[in-house]
């Protein structure tokens, strides 16, 4: 049965392109060639080029597999740090709780 390609919306689309042609750059300025760093990250050159053309079906442990060989993995986990919305989301949907009941006086 052969992979289906998922179907993106038109912004999300370019999202993905976009941060293919991030990496593609982030290689090229490390003077690596696409058979270089796709021996390093263990996947076929027509891989990375699907991952540096946007392909949305290729999976992100591939797409981190090349950011290791890059040396940029950790900036994975700058996405969604700093979720602001989010935050103000929480923050709004948060209810004040009942107070504790008052402790018995010992006598």
């Amino acid at each position: 049965m052969p992979n289906k390609t998922p179907t993106l919306l038109p912004r999300i689309q370019r999202i993905l392109e976009e941060l293919g042609e991030n990496i593609r750059l982030a290689r090229l300025r490390r003077r690596l060639s696409a058979t270089q760093v796709a021996e390093r990250a263990g996947m076929g050159r027509t891989t990375l080029t699907k991952i540096e053309q946007g392909h949305p079906g290729v999976g992100i442990g591939q797409y981190l597999n090349v950011l290791k060989v890059l040396g940029l993995e950790e900036d994975v986990l700058i996405v969604a740090k700093d979720d602001e919305m989010g935050r103000k989301l929480q923050d709004a949907a948060l209810e004040t709780g009942q107070r504790a009941p008052r402790r018995a006086k010992l006598s």
